[in-house]
Formats: structure tokens, sequence, C-alpha cells
């Protein structure tokens, strides 16, 4: 990889005075930053802080309304993507860019396909695939289709995409690690340095707080579209970081005893579910309990979760509500029976993007809202501020398409669309993933609040200090099997992960 070496007193990257507006929105305010060469610039902020939009200017995404981009000292202009990679940009977006029914050689180099003559070379496409995964040590079959892939292993695919442009010299990650394992995220840290050691300057957007002080020099703080400080990150402290994000200190105490009643009624009880990736799973949830669901990747959480609200097919088991066994084939069927599930892939899963953020929370509804087949959007609307306010929904209008909100957001719409249809069973798959510790911190606070009001929660969480704050119980799983159960009170992370460590 060659990159052109920069004056010593001059950032590799210099952006001043950006401004950009959306419609109702100042997104970005004054926002300026500098990355120099060789360093890893950390750019943390709550959702909506204007993080990936002004990581976007700078790739060509989005236009600057104001404000200047020096290269290496000099002036420039960037008004596409395009643009942008002849200048050595390279973005890696949270939203996965990839083609799902390529297969991973095709991915790697679209726009860039060997050729004999006028045919695609496809044996020379795969042998490049292969040679560049090799070289970044990336285990994947570039002959695999991308949509076969877990998100995790399409992650390193983008990666590897990035790292394909021979004038790389600035790499912008906006979330590259949520969703990798431990082992993965050892990895991307390990390439990250390696460029680092080439000349390459690295903007990191990232909403985990830990991995800051592991792979970032230099942190740049923004607020409300406005850069508010940058610090050297061995000299700051957690909790200044927090402060100058949320502008507040955030303080969670851990919940040390179960906040449930004694005698409190079972409203679901599951027995024997079974299906190719789960096991004879059972399990009881309360009324008013938060149930952490907790193992490592592919310990069969979600695949649990999918089975409870009719996603996937069960080839076993009984699931009862409120002492009556429903049969859940659909996910009508869950809905039905007064189950919600709020899906780790909320993108995907849980919105219709192109959608109103109105249009989004009355979905599940629709029958509450249709008379002579039409829709009554005054009642939508009317029902749709009511949980803009109650759950403090940062939007410009409930009209607004819900993919302009930033995740944290997101999230709560997709949370509104089960209260407005007054489900009693909620499962929350990662419910946090993604979105800052501001949005976390309300996220907890509605989580708490729907118990207290007798709702019951199902919370499938990877991060350990998220299951031991929010759950009263905690149920381990590990490859499809049920382990272990620990009430809060007992409950560590040493005795959580020995419960889901596998045996093999």
């Amino acid at each position: 990889m060659q990159t052109q070496k920069c004056p010593e007193t001059a950032p590799l990257v210099r952006m001043e005075g950006i401004e950009k507006y959306f419609p109702g929105v100042h997104a970005l305010n004054s926002a300026r930053l500098d990355l120099y060469a060789g360093e890893v610039l950390a750019v943390v902020g709550e959702n909506g802080a204007g993080k990936s939009t002004l990581m976007k200017v700078l790739a060509g995404v989005y236009p600057r309304d104001a404000g200047v981009i020096e290269i290496c000292g000099q002036p420039v202009e960037i008004h596409d993507a395009r643009q942008a990679q002849a200048l050595g940009i390279s973005m890696i977006h949270q939203e996965l860019s990839l083609m799902r029914d390529l297969t991973v050689a095709e991915n790697l180099f679209i726009g860039r396909e060997p050729m004999r003559g006028p045919f695609l070379d496809r044996r020379r496409q795969n042998e490049m695939a292969a040679a560049l995964l090799h070289s970044v040590h990336i285990d994947i079959d570039p002959t695999a289709r991308v949509g076969a892939l877990t998100v995790a292993r399409q992650q390193m695919v983008e990666i590897a995409r990035a790292l394909s442009y021979d004038n790389t010299r600035i790499l912008i990650m906006d979330e590259p690690s949520a969703a990798l394992t431990d082992a993965e995220i050892g990895e991307l840290f390990r390439l990250i340095r390696t460029m680092k050691a080439r000349g390459v300057g690295v903007l990191y957007i990232s909403h985990r707080m830990g991995e800051l002080q592991q792979i970032s020099d230099r942190i740049t703080v923004m607020r409300d579209g406005q850069c508010v400080g940058t610090v050297r990150t061995a000299d700051a402290s957690l909790e200044e970081i927090i402060r100058m994000m949320v502008g507040r200190v955030i303080y969670e105490q851990p919940k040390e005893r179960s906040a449930v009643p004694a005698g409190a009624p079972t409203v679901l009880e599951v027995r024997g579910l079974r299906s190719r990736d789960v096991h004879d799973v059972s399990f009881t949830l309360h009324k008013g309990e938060i149930l952490g669901l907790a193992g490592l990747m592919g310990a069969g959480r979600t695949e649990t979760a999918r089975l409870l609200c009719g996603a996937d097919r069960r080839d076993g088991g009984e699931i009862r509500v409120n002492g009556r066994t429903v049969d859940i084939r659909t996910p009508s069927d869950a809905v039905r029976a007064g189950i919600g599930y709020l899906s780790e892939d909320r993108k995907r899963f849980g919105l219709c993007l192109h959608l109103s953020v109105a249009d989004n929370i009355a979905l599940p509804s629709l029958e509450r809202f249709t008379r002579a087949w039409m829709v009554n959007d005054r009642k939508v609307r009317k029902m749709a501020h009511a949980y803009r306010k109650r759950i403090d929904i940062r939007t410009p209008s409930v009209d607004s398409p819900v993919r302009r909100l930033s995740g944290g957001n997101q999230q709560k719409v997709v949370l509104a669309k089960w209260l407005a249809r007054d489900c009693d069973i909620l499962i929350f798959d990662e419910p946090t993933r993604g979105i800052d510790v501001g949005a976390k911190s309300e996220i907890y606070r509605l989580m708490n609040q729907l118990a207290a009001e007798g709702k019951s929660i199902v919370m499938i969480s990877s991060e350990m200090p998220e299951l031991l704050r929010m759950s009263d119980r905690i149920l381990v799983m590990c490859e499809g099997v049920k382990t272990g159960e620990l009430d809060i009170g007992e409950a560590t992370q040493e005795k959580i992960m020995a419960l889901a460590a596998p045996r093999g």
C-alpha cells in the first residue's frame, strides 16, 4: 500500500467550519477535526451528534454546504465517492453496502474486475480475492455468496474491500466492530495497527467506550453537530469523555437483587423448545420481570427468540402464555398472543426505512386505524405524536422517513410500535447495539419503566455489564442448549462465562 507523505507540520486531513443542512435539521454546525498520518482518531458522540454525517462529507457521500477540507495542507473539493477514492479516502459504512447475491470476490472487485479481452476473468478474480483475504488474515472462501455469510463475516469482507485500494491513506470506519466477536475485534485491531505502521490515518467511530483505550491515539467528541473537543486518549478518563458527549453525568446503578415481587404470576412458559439450532430449551418469564439471555455467538439465543415470535419453524416444544397453550407458527400468531420482537437488525427486520415514523409505529396495529379499507391518517398521526412524546423520539416530525433518524431513535420507533400494539411480552434482541451511551441510558430507563408497569421482557445481550445492570434473572445458553439460570443476586461475569463456554 503506497501512501503520499504529508509535510511534517501538516495534518493528513483538516476539516474546518463544516456545515450541513437536511430538511428541518442543522446536522453539522461549524464542525472541525484534524487527522495525522499514522494515527487513529476516534470520533465519538451520542446518536445524532453528527459523527457519521461528518465522515460522509469527507467520503463524498454528502456535499458540504460550507467549510474547508484540506488533504496534506492543500484545499480539495469532494463532490462524490469517486473523487474521495481518488484522493485515497475509503469508508466502511455502518450499514453494510455489500451485494448479497454476489460472491465475496465479486463484491471485493466490483467495478474493477480483471478482464480477458471482452470477458470477465473469473478465475483471476477469485485468485486476487484469495490473495487479498490471505494478506489480511481473513479466512473466507472468495467464491461464497455474501448473503450466506454471518453479519460479522460480511463486516470483514467490507474491511477487506476498503483495504484493496492501493492508494488508501485515509480509512474511515463507522462502527466496524458492532457485529464482531472479541476474537474478530482483535483481528480488526491488528489490521488497524498494520495500517498505522504504513502511515495510513484512521478515523474510527465507535460507541464501545472500552475500545477507545485499546486502539485510538486521540479522541474527538461531537455533540449537536459540533466538535466540542479533542483529547489524547492516554490523558482522558472514560467519565470525562462521557461528560463531553452528553453534557451530563450518566451513572447506572448495577442491579443487586430482583425487582420482581414474590409470587408474581408466570406470563410465559416454554417447555422443550426445539429446532435445528435449539435443543430442548425450557424457561419461565414472570410479570414485570426482565429475563436476561446470555451466551456467546452461536449459542442459540436469537434462534430461540425467533421461534417464540414465529419467524422460524419450530420442530417441537410447547409455548404457554398466561397459562394457555398457544400455537405460534407465524409472526402474526405471536402478535395475537401478545408477544412483540425487537430484532437485533432493526433496519432489516424491525423497520420499513422508506416509511414515516408514524406509519412504522402503526403497522402492527393497522386494523385499529382502518375502516372500509381506508386508513385514518389523522388517528395514526395522533397516536404517533403520543408515543413520540412518551418515549422522547427525537424527530423533526412524525411524518419524517424513519431512515433519517439516529440509531437510538430508530430503536425507540421499534419499541413504540409494540407498545402501540399493547404487547405484554417484549423480546429485546441486543437492544443497545450500535447506539451511544446517552441513548443506552434512555433505553434502560424505558425498559425499567415498562417492567414496573407490568410488561415482561426477555433481553438478549452480548454485553455482560448490560445483563448484570438490567436483568432480574439470567438464563445462559451454549450451542443451542440452556446451561444454567442465575438469580441476579448471585450472578457474576465469571459465573456467566463458565456456563456460556463450550464444553467440548
